[in-house]
């Protein structure tokens, strides 16, 4: 059985993608900041006859990472993809956003996805795992009242393909996702989407990413 880790796994493509890998067999770590999401997700799973676990952890944070993988491993199991999907957004005109925000998406999209790959990354290499990083459009193109979130992408984007380079030669590979937005709870706070039920839901996302993957270095969806 494989074991995947998904951060953000307590809401959007995060659960979605928890709940579509586990019918298919995986056991998934749900992880996240917020518990009573994560138990949602997890008795549906539960209900649906699959198996998950949960682990609290603020990703933003190495010495909750550290906890976090020493907990794992003494509950005996071994990741074999970690999915680094946990993501924030502001926006709005750049001279608006304010400062907590930028340092928030930075934090989040790109220092979250650096650290939870330099702690797992290791164990990856003893298992032949590998690395899922979930970019979105953004990375691939820059968007009117997006720009400290599309700066975040291109960073993630970045780190992959470097990640590709600095893979080479060992059993881990990396695999950058793109796709388009999402009917989520991602558009709560804000108007810059004036009707996110337009959009496809998490779970459509999900599968697509799913069905597409067989281990690339790409996927894209709804380009």
């Amino acid at each position: 059985m494989r074991t995947i880790l998904i951060t953000g796994a307590g809401s959007g493509l995060g659960a979605a993608l928890a709940k579509e890998w586990a019918s298919k067999g995986s056991h998934i770590i749900l992880v996240g900041r917020t518990g009573q999401t994560l138990k949602e997700v997890n008795r549906t799973i539960s209900n649906n006859n699959g198996l998950s676990s949960i682990y609290l952890c603020d990703i933003t944070v190495p010495s909750e990472i550290a906890r976090m993988k020493e907990s794992i491993k003494q509950d005996g199991l071994s990741v074999d993809l970690v999915v680094n999907n946990a993501g924030v957004g502001a926006f709005g005109a750049i001279e608006d956003i304010e400062t907590e925000d930028v340092h928030t998406v930075i934090d989040t999209n790109v220092k979250g996805t650096i650290f939870m790959t330099q702690a797992f990354l290791p164990h990856l290499k003893e298992v032949s795992g590998r690395i899922m990083n979930i970019i979105s459009t953004a990375g691939l193109k820059g968007k009117n009242h997006e720009a400290v979130y599309v700066a975040s992408k291109y960073a993630v984007r970045g780190f992959t393909e470097s990640l590709w380079k600095e893979l080479e030669g060992t059993s881990v590979s990396a695999t950058a996702v793109y796709m388009g937005g999402m009917n989520t709870p991602f558009w709560s706070n804000t108007d810059h989407v004036k009707d996110s039920t337009r959009l496809k839901s998490p779970l459509e996302k999900a599968k697509q990413i799913i069905n597409q993957d067989e281990g690339q270095s790409e996927i894209f969806i709804d380009r």
